[in-house]
């Protein structure tokens, strides 16, 4: 099986919590984490931008990338939203265990 943790940023907490609750409800991840207090300096539009985000930690298996990606950026406010990947080389057996009983029934 292979794991991935997928971060995404958004505006503001409520709609955090919307997008998390999405991907858990829909069995897209197993666990969403939410940090708040996330302040991000970027390009846009040939200026540096300043932000106070929000951050997704979405905890889920490779083969549902497209359909967690998808459902970020129906929900998502931004224009374009940072949906990263980063797999998940190692974990705790029984850890990685329960992501895959989280979201197999998909």
């Amino acid at each position: 099986m292979e794991y991935l943790l997928i971060l995404s940023t958004c505006p503001d907490h409520p709609t955090a919590e919307k997008i998390a609750r999405q991907l858990v409800n829909e069995k897209l991840a197993a666990c969403v984490n939410i940090l708040p207090g996330l302040t991000s300096v970027y390009h846009w539009q040939g200026e540096i931008e300043t932000a106070s985000e929000c951050l997704l930690m979405a905890k889920t298996e490779k083969r549902h990338y497209q359909s967690v990606e998808s459902t970020i950026q129906n929900l998502h406010p931004y224009e374009l939203p940072e949906i990263i990947a980063v797999s998940i080389d190692r974990g705790l057996p029984e850890y990685l265990q329960w992501i895959n009983s989280c979201v197999s029934t998909k």
